[in-house]
């Protein structure tokens, strides 16, 4: 009965729903308490060292949860990009066509309209990439608690669409935020991830050998100079996915993985960097700067507008011009209201500014394109939700009034 419970617990963490719950409801926390009478202690928590000297590591708990507890997230991420890539909805160069224009298309037109609006302005030399990523859990959360009843095919969409978008930012944050290359320390790195490759080719299944290798990769990717939750992202593209001819597809170590840690990613890894990174004074000043200031302005318009014109614009032209196909359960107007789910730009977005933005000025760069963001995100879920909501009235509608027909 025990191992039942357990069971039926995973599973429920599992779902996009519960992790979109738990993120919200940190991310909610972290504001309400930061804007409290006891903000101070959420500035203290955070900023709070917990160092190991003989790593020379001296990371706060702010640092640990961005640079550490994401590289799970991250792990699970690129598991899940990997599977698709292979056996799932992206190993067909046709239909992986649509959600990787529509990724692109969401990651240019953001990053053109912050650059031209932010043009100028003290960070954004970097700073363009922080309205490029839609949030994979919080969007998927939204469509499961108010999509329900439109097809089947806007989860694969929005799925295969922000796991190639996160792919896409992933890259950015390489590019962008690693600054001083300590090559030793990357030759390492690389040695981990041939280590790791070579024990999936060989089929060695014991932890044994890949706990140490992920974690020396982490640690040798910090050192390098490179953001370490790049780790997780090339494990899981290095884990296998496709089963052996005498092997049940669940057995298969992508899977067991993804099985194991996608509880852990949802139920503590990005709740806590919810927590952590979502922590924004929101006083008169900060309020007052959210629709005047250049630097806030372009991430909110670089989502909202970007992110939706990005996604939907490229989509609608790859089907006219052929070179994609629009799934044949989804309509256009399905598709733009998953358009604006993608302004849901929630982790990743918030972990780039915090890495473009935390030696600008005194801080309140940081603090104010996390607003920003937050603001952003709250208010493409609504509008996405709504949309969502219409169509599948329109959709339940289509399937009653078929019902009926065939009963006559």
């Amino acid at each position: 009965m025990i191992a039942q419970v357990r069971s039926e617990l995973a599973r429920y963490l599992r779902t996009e729903t519960f992790g979109g719950a738990l993120l919200l409801i940190a991310a909610a926390g972290a504001l309400i308490w930061v804007n409290s009478p006891w903000g101070a202690s959420y500035t203290t928590m955070v900023d709070t060292k917990l160092a190991i000297p003989a790593l020379h590591l001296d990371l706060t708990l702010a640092d640990w949860t961005k640079d550490g507890l994401l590289a799970i997230f991250f792990f699970v991420a690129g598991l899940e990009l990997k599977r698709e890539l292979v056996v799932g909805e992206l190993a067909d160069r046709k239909r992986a066509t649509l959600p990787i224009v529509a990724a692109l298309g969401g990651v240019l037109m953001p990053a053109l309209i912050a650059m031209a609006v932010g043009h100028g302005v003290e960070g954004m030399d970097r700073g363009w990439a922080i309205p490029v990523a839609t949030d994979i859990a919080f969007a998927l959360a939204v469509l499961a608690m108010t999509g329900s009843r439109i097809p089947a095919g806007a989860r694969v969409f929005l799925l295969s669409l922000a796991v190639v978008d996160d792919l896409i930012a992933i890259l950015l944050i390489a590019v962008l935020f690693t600054t001083t290359l300590k090559m030793l320390w990357l030759l390492t790195a690389i040695a981990c991830f041939a280590g790791w490759a070579l024990g999936q080719k060989f089929r060695i299944g014991t932890p044994f050998l890949y706990v140490p290798l992920g974690l020396l990769s982490w640690y040798a990717l910090h050192e390098a100079g490179i953001h370490a939750t790049l780790a997780g992202v090339a494990c899981g593209l290095l884990t296998r996915v496709r089963p052996d001819p005498d092997e049940d597809e669940h057995r298969v170590p992508a899977a067991r993985l993804e099985h194991f840690f996608q509880p852990i990613s949802a139920a503590l890894c990005v709740p806590l960097f919810a927590l952590f990174a979502s922590g924004v004074p929101l006083d008169s000043e900060v309020l007052s700067k959210l629709f005047t200031n250049r630097l806030s302005l372009a991430i909110i318009l670089g989502l909202l507008v970007g992110k939706t014109i990005g996604i939907f614009g490229f989509s609608w032209l790859a089907v006219r011009l052929g070179i994609a196909e629009r799934p044949g359960d989804l309509g256009y107007r399905d598709m733009f209201a998953l358009s604006v789910l993608g302004a849901i730009g929630f982790t990743v977005s918030l972990l780039v500014a915090e890495l473009a933005l935390e030696d600008v000025g005194d801080g309140s760069a940081a603090e104010l394109a996390k607003a920003a963001v937050l603001l952003t995100s709250l208010a493409a879920s609504l509008a996405g939700s709504a949309l969502l909501l219409r169509r599948g009235r329109a959709h339940q509608a289509r399937r009653d009034e078929r019902a009926l027909q065939s009963q006559e």
